[in-house]
């Protein structure tokens, strides 16, 4: 029966539309959907279709087809398929699901990698689909064989190989020492492990008696792990052989077909021309000898390619597919992957097999290329129902981490460390490198993450030292803190949340710096206040904002962003064209931090004045895009196993014995192999490996508890290893941040990427032992919880506060600063105020997605407002006290308005130690924001009695609105604007015009 190929078949009607697996069976030559609940089950007899659709961030999907052909998949009688003008025959099962994958890949799109799936030689990406494992079953449809019939429980033997399941003989003869083993019995499950296996084969092993156990026996079995070599040692161990008819020794392990692997041999080049295979002559391979008009084999051993030119038609494509079957069989190969790529959308493993490859843009995945692709196939006799796309993920970037801890900083001097006073912890310089030190709360003890920061212009020297002191930092807690390694430019979101006001100046204050510019000869550029600078604004709001000085040149402008330009005793506001109202907020906070005692004179881009453009040596064009980081991608898992194998020392260096640095990292390095996991899950973070998980624009190395403690050292260097290589043509950017953790103490920014437990990360012992325990009790061992470590002390303060301190960084160690990064315990008890006790935030466990520091809710009535004025009154007296502990004190700022009396001058530095106190008020008051407080009915008193500070003050008044007490006249003279105009601004902005005058 003829089949008209003008149609897509029925079966494949709506395929590839959302996310997920969808497999079809082969049956009288035709697919035949298999429902979700069949999926995982494969018969030997048949052939399979399985289609594998993931929605990609970038909105796209991204569709992965494989044909799964079973050992027993028989051959039929000749058959025809049709054509337009010809017809060809398919000789069996497997041919057919060759050529309906290709029919489903055109319906497609024309953009899916094709994979030739032969069972027990599965591709790792199609085993990912079915985790832990398959277990073909005996039978077939379309094939001939009956399924087999439910009968009584028959004792099975299966070998595990990575993770490939087979099902052997029961026999002596079956066993060895080199595999592993799982005997199925009616009720009992013995897992045989062969003396030369690893713990991590034992460990996976494990996942497979568990899938038997629940698919067979209903979880209500035993089971029994049996160690090779034991002998009779226990009762478990006896009746495990008394199955075989007691113990005796086990025989080498006999050569078969698996086993055999295929020889190296030259990568060979063919065309494909009338379903003949013809050589390429050439002398090395290049792009060049693609044919964008013809079909192509690359024969690579283990895996042949077939390379499918754009301009192919679909019948040249099936027969490209039927041809290449023929020809592995012709070469007896069974073991040999055969992937079928498209032309634009080959794999990085294809494209590394040609001596070059040239540099391409990405192919992007449009709604426009997808019309034209459905437009070529219809015009070659294929209907396409038509082409979908996925909605685009928005996300908008979260730190996902607690931003309450307490936060220090090092800068790098030559070979040490010196501390920064918390008051400029968050100013950095350009040339300098600096180590910082970030305690927060986690779920059951306290949370470290240690990172150093390199700026653009620093020195290798001071680099090196930055790593090496936090290194020994790092140590201090016993691996158990993150490490981070963070370039100018390239921050995380977790850095800019965590120091929240963020200032990088030009130029450094470092010896190293220093040195280097009087080798060179060059001049010092390092930031002055008295100079003229330019500063860029950015961010996404008040707990996430930075200043960086750019060069002071129209050029560095940009229509995307707001700029401060100070020169000597003049500042400039530049507004960008495309800038919003909140960046005009960072703006007015970033000028309170770099320039806070002179008077802006703002900017409009376009009505710019003379004095502006002659600051920035006149006027040229500049960009109006924003400058981003890379976006983050579709998180992708390697593990990165260590090789115990011999190496010969071969480095400069002649310290055999006591090898340095270099060598150990060398060795490390050239000893670790490295392989993707596909569709990982935390399962697969094996406590004896390292792991990279590759984001793109992040890079996360971990590494498990049972990892040798001389190569924990080594990791970050395997971080920027893996972005050296960019084996995968990322185009990663070597200085992406790196971030290494240890098993047990995994932050929130990694564990996001998981459906995660901390239990399974807290268990004691190896991998083997940590999954038995599971199997055999169907709960996790005792958890290996750390209590909360002992603050470690440097620079002669503790890193981590007590209670009463840790709440809030910034008001514990720097009680006059204008931001609040945290809840101190003034704080706490001002919002105790407002909020139920019940609503209370517990600060140990932090949210999961940071929250932003302004919330809308509604106006305080009344009775809250008085209870306000008794808790500003408790807060005032708390910061009045001396401060307690090792506390690094911050000069008090200078008022913006010159006092008129001593007295005057006492209130202005009290009210500018009051300056955090104005954003915690604001965090609750910026409910009323842009609305007018109702004034009906309230006395009228004059300015000199209501200050706060006055030697006649009016009792009986709300001491946070009283402003609100004076005349619409005196007002006006006050502020020098009418009170609608007044409260239409931020309520942080009415703060501090109230503070300025002694109102609040």
């Amino acid at each position: 029966m003829a089949v008209s190929m003008r149609d897509l078949d029925s079966a494949f009607h709506g395929a590839g539309q959302k996310a997920g697996t969808e497999i079809w069976r082969i049956e009288n030559f035709r697919p035949v959907p298999i429902p979700q609940s069949s999926h995982g089950k494969f018969f030997t007899g048949d052939s399979y279709v399985v289609l594998k659709t993931t929605a990609l961030k970038s909105g796209a999907f991204r569709h992965d087809l494989h044909y799964w052909l079973g050992k027993d998949t028989t051959q039929a009688s000749l058959y025809f398929h049709e054509t337009k003008n010809s017809k060809f025959p398919i000789q069996d099962e497997a041919g057919t699901a060759a050529i309906k994958t290709v029919e489903l890949d055109a319906a497609l799109g024309g953009r899916a990698v094709q994979y030739r799936e032969v069972q027990g030689h599965e591709t790792e990406k199609f085993l990912s689909y079915f985790k832990p494992c398959i277990i073909p079953q005996e039978g077939g449809a379309s094939s001939g064989f009956k399924h087999v019939e439910a009968e009584e429980h028959q004792i099975r033997l299966y070998v595990c190989r990575g993770n490939r399941v087979v099902h052997v003989s029961f026999a002596r003869s079956s066993l060895n020492h080199d595999d592993i083993f799982i005997l199925d019995t009616k009720s009992k499950i013995f897992q045989f492990n062969g003396s030369k296996s690893s713990i991590q084969e034992r460990a996976k092993a494990l996942e497979v008696v568990q899938y038997i156990k629940d698919t067979h026996h209903d979880g209500k079995c035993e089971v029994a792990a049996i160690e090779d070599g034991r002998m009779m040692a226990d009762a478990e161990t006896g009746e495990f052989w008394g199955f075989f008819g007691g113990f005796a020794p086990l025989p080498r392990k006999a050569t078969t077909d698996d086993d055999k692997t295929i020889e190296a041999s030259p990568t060979k080049l063919f065309c494909i021309e009338k379903k003949q295979v013809e050589p390429v002559s050439t002398d090395s391979l290049k792009r060049e000898s693609l044919d964008t008009k013809k079909c192509f084999i690359l024969d690579c051993g283990i895996e042949v390619f077939v390379w499918i030119g754009r301009n192919t038609f679909l019948e040249d494509r099936k027969a490209a597919s039927t041809t290449a079957e023929e020809y592995i069989r012709g070469l007896d190969r069974p073991k040999s992957h055969v992937i079928r790529v498209i032309e634009g959308f080959e794999t990085i493993v294809f494209q590394s097999k040609f001596d070059s490859w040239p540099e391409t843009t990405n192919v992007t995945v449009s709604e426009d290329g997808r019309g034209k692709v459905a437009a070529l196939l219809k015009r070659q006799g294929l209907n396409v129902k038509g082409l979908v796309k996925a909605a685009p993920t928005k996300e908008e970037p979260q730190p996902y981490i607690d931003c309450t801890g307490n936060l220090q900083v090092w800068r790098v001097n030559g070979q040490e460390k010196t501390l920064i006073p918390s008051s400029e912890q968050t100013k950095f310089y350009s040339g300098d490198c600096y180590i910082f030190q970030y305690a927060y709360p986690g779920e059951d003890k306290e949370e470290y993450l240690v990172g150093t920061w390199f700026g653009k212009q620093s020195v290798e020297e001071e680099r090196s030292a930055a790593i090496l002191l936090a290194n020994k930092m790092v140590e201090s807690f016993k691996s158990q803190a993150v490490q981070a390694r963070i370039f100018e430019g390239n921050e995380p979101i977790q850095f800019f949340s965590i120091f929240q006001s963020f200032i990088v100046f030009k130029g450094g204050i470092s010896s190293g710096y220093k040195n280097y510019l009087a080798e060179k000869e060059i001049q010092d550029e390092t930031y002055s206040e008295d100079g003229t600078a330019l500063f860029r604004v950015q961010g996404s709001g008040p707990d996430n904002m930075q200043a960086i000085q750019v060069d002071q040149v129209a050029s560095s402008l940009n229509s995307t962003y707001c700029y401060i330009l100070h020169s000597g005793s003049t500042v400039f506001t530049w507004s960008g064209g495309l800038t919003s109202s909140e960046d005009h907020e960072l703006l007015e906070r970033h000028l309170d931090l770099i320039k806070p005692n002179l008077q802006s004179k703002p900017q409009k881009e376009g009505a710019e004045t003379e004095q502006f453009w002659d600051l920035l040596g006149d006027k040229c064009e500049y960009s109006n895009q924003k400058i981003g980081r890379d976006a983050e991608n579709d998180p992708r898992l390697f593990a990165c196993t260590f090789l115990k194998s011999t190496y010969v020392h071969s480095s400069p260096c002649v310290e055999v014995k006591n090898k340095c640095l270099w060598c150990l990292i060398l060795l490390w390095l050239l000893c670790t192999q490295v392989s993707e996991i596909y569709n990982f899950t935390q399962d697969d973070l094996m406590t004896e490996d390292v792991f990279v998980l590759d984001c793109h624009s992040d890079i996360f190395v971990w590494i498990g508890k049972q990892v040798d403690s001389s190569s924990r050292t080594q990791t970050l260097a395997i971080g920027e290893k893996f972005l050296e290589n960019d084996f995968l043509r990322e185009k990663l950017s070597r200085e992406a941040p790196i971030f290494v953790t240890m098993e047990g103490s995994e932050p929130p920014f990694f564990t996001r990427f998981f459906t995660w437990d901390s239990a399974k990360s807290s268990m004691r012992g190896n991998s083997f032992q940590r999954k038995l325990s599971i199997v055999k009790n169907g709960v996790t061992q005792t958890l290996d919880k750390p209590k909360r470590r002992t603050p470690v002390s440097y620079g002669g303060r503790s890193s981590v506060p007590d209670k009463s301190q840790r709440s809030s960084r910034s008001m514990s160690f720097s009680p006059d600063r204008v931001r609040v990064r945290g809840r101190s315990p003034a704080f706490t008890a001002l919002a105790a105020t407002f909020e139920s006790t019940n609503n209370t935030r517990n600060l140990s466990t932090p949210p999961p997605i940071v929250r932003k520091l302004y919330p809308k809710s509604v106006t305080p009535d009344s009775a809250k407002l008085a209870s306000r004025s008794a808790a500003i009154a408790a807060l005032t007296a708390g910061f009045e006290k001396p401060a307690q502990g090792n506390v690094i004190p911050r000069p008090i700022k200078a008022s913006s308005i010159s006092p008129k009396s001593s007295q005057e001058t006492i209130s202005r530095e009290n009210s500018s130690s009051m300056s955090s106190r104005i954003e915690a008020l604001t965090i609750q008051e910026d409910v009323k924001e842009g609305e007018a407080d109702d004034e009906e009915g309230l006395p009228i008193h004059p300015y000199e009695r209501l200050k706060t500070f006055s030697s006649d003050p009016v009792t009986e008044i709300d001491v946070t609105k009283r402003e609100t007490y004076l005349s619409s006249e005196e007002f006006r003279e006050k502020f020098g604007m009418a009170k609608d105009s007044f409260y239409k601004l931020p309520k942080w902005k009415q703060n501090k015009l109230k503070m300025a005058l002694q109102l609040f």
